[in-house]
């Protein structure tokens, strides 16, 4: 089945089985054949979901379609995964690779870093892979203890060089993937008053962290600051807890609050696989979204779980098929 078929389809029945997805925000890897030092290095670093041990180890898309069951996954977007600095373009010659040979993933964001004096050098150096939509470098932050506004961190939001880095990639007309402490985005607004053109993402719904009122309280305010700017669209994934699993009563009320304020049309469902795999099973995973989603209308659900990764990314959504009418996960 198509995706156009498969999306009239869900159009026509509203059933959530028949609901097509694009996973906008996963990785895959294999650290026993390429250098991750953050999966391959001892000791293991300090890592927001706690011991991180059970993902060591390759993920590759047959696994992904098996864990995702019966949900409709007809597409994913790779997002780079932190090999060695100075090895972006071996990355995406394995991403490239691994497309050709299984399918998946449909584009990628790839690795560069924004505040070297060879960004111009590194971009044009992954210019040559169709599946680079744009990129990731996740710039450097402050403890939130420790955060006060004009901090001029090197390597941060407020970083010459690091800004310099942004602005090459708005030239390009690529995408800005932004993973940042949510105490961080207020930085962001000058760089999109400066470059309206270009298109940003915030990964895992600003990394909003606990669950406290005052915690919640300062996200939803830093959300606010950057969703009135339209060019800026937002992935609801990655929203775990440390050492806890994955449970809808924790990420409710948060989901449906970055909802409010970026819009049906501008959030992205993503499962952060296999990072979240620590704390949920990936059909556990989507049948919640789906749970979250239930009260949209079928064209903001859509939009949600497909159609904004389609647009988002520039994927042909009619090269996007499973191998017959009742098929779960496929490619």
């Amino acid at each position: 089945m198509h995706l156009r078929k498969a999306r009239q389809r869900f159009l026509d029945s509203g059933d959530d089985r028949d609901l097509p997805m694009v996973d906008a925000h996963l990785h895959f890897w294999d650290p026993t054949h390429n250098y991750h030092p953050w999966l391959c290095d001892e000791p293991m670093i300090p890592f927001r979901y706690g011991d991180y041990g059970a993902i060591r180890r390759p993920f590759l898309p047959d696994e992904y379609r098996r864990l995702a069951g019966p949900h409709r996954v007809m597409g994913c977007v790779y997002m780079e995964a932190e090999w060695a600095q100075g090895q972006a373009v071996e990355e995406a010659a394995w991403i490239q690779q691994l497309h050709e040979a299984t399918g998946w993933p449909d584009a990628m964001l790839a690795q560069a870093w924004l505040d070297r004096d060879d960004v111009e050098d590194q971009l044009e150096a992954l210019s040559r892979f169709a599946l680079v939509k744009g990129v990731r470098h996740k710039p450097a932050s402050l403890p939130q203890e420790d955060y006060r506004p004009g901090h001029g961190l090197a390597g941060s939001l407020e970083c010459p060089r690091y800004q310099a880095g942004v602005a090459s990639l708005a030239r390009r007309g690529w995408i800005f993937e932004l993973q940042v402490p949510w105490w961080h985005l207020g930085e962001l607004v000058a760089l999109l008053e400066r470059h309206p053109e270009m298109p940003v993402v915030i990964n895992h719904a600003g990394v909003p962290g606990d669950r406290a009122p005052a915690t919640l309280a300062g996200w939803r305010e830093a959300l606010a600051r950057v969703a009135p700017f339209p060019q800026v669209m937002l992935k609801l994934s990655g929203i775990g807890l440390p050492d806890a699993p994955w449970r809808l009563a924790d990420n409710r009320e948060l989901l449906c609050t970055a909802i409010a304020l970026f819009g049906p049309e501008r959030c992205m469902f993503a499962s952060n696989f296999p990072v979240d795999s620590l704390v949920v099973d990936l059909a556990e995973l989507f049948d919640a979204f789906k749970a979250v989603s239930a009260d949209y209308t079928r064209e903001q659900r859509l939009a949600m779980f497909c159609d904004n990764a389609l647009r988002c990314y520039g994927l042909d959504g009619d090269a996007f098929s499973v191998t017959s009418d009742d098929a779960g996960a496929a490619g």
